[in-house]
């Protein structure tokens, strides 16, 4: 009887030591899900701080300094392709047909929304003072993040809405892609 009864107790407490350790190990999840999360959280929104720093230097730097400010601002690939779109059917080496433009690029990139002809972000040639109306993150995965993005310039009372995804390669930010749609 005594062998039962200090049996029974040294399972009662084996239960409860057993309870505590679980507890505490849903405890560390928890609470290793809040930092993730908070993580997240700092990375999409250095992303978009970066982003939208970026887009309002591009357009106040020099213009002859355009290109250079580009490829700072872009993934490699990217600024290829654009420069590409942006050279469809023009009379300069290199430029390609828009078909030849669509087979090169259509494995990367949706060239539907490439802005064949037209400049990095906006439509537009001129512009008066280009600002960030709005940069509102549509999805994120691993080190990369898709924004909606519109763009704006009072002077002449345009809207440039965009999508673009901003990739963390090696430390820091890049534009990988930018699909553009008529302005408004």
């Amino acid at each position: 009887m005594k062998r039962t009864i200090i049996a029974s107790l040294f399972l009662i407490i084996a239960c409860k030591e057993e309870k505590k350790e679980m507890k505490t190990a849903i405890e560390l999840q928890q609470t290793e899900k809040k930092v993730v999360l908070n993580n997240e959280s700092n990375e999409v929104e250095d992303a978009k701080k970066w982003l939208e720093k970026s887009i309002v230097d591009y357009f106040k730097a020099d213009i002859g300094s355009e290109e250079k400010s580009m490829q700072k601002i872009t993934t490699k690939d990217y600024f290829d392709y654009k420069t590409d779109a942006t050279n469809v059917d023009m009379d300069v080496d290199g430029s390609l047909t828009e078909k030849e433009f669509q087979d090169k690029w259509k494995s990367k990139f949706d060239t539907s929304k490439s802005g064949i002809g037209v400049g990095f972000l906006i439509t537009a040639q001129d512009w008066n003072k280009i600002e960030v109306g709005s940069c509102d993150l549509k999805s994120s995965s691993k080190d990369e993040y898709t924004f909606n993005v519109v763009l704006v310039d009072d002077g002449f009372k345009a809207k440039y809405p965009s999508v673009i995804k901003v990739v963390k390669e090696n430390g820091s930010f890049l534009i990988a892609d930018v699909l553009q749609d008529e302005p408004k």
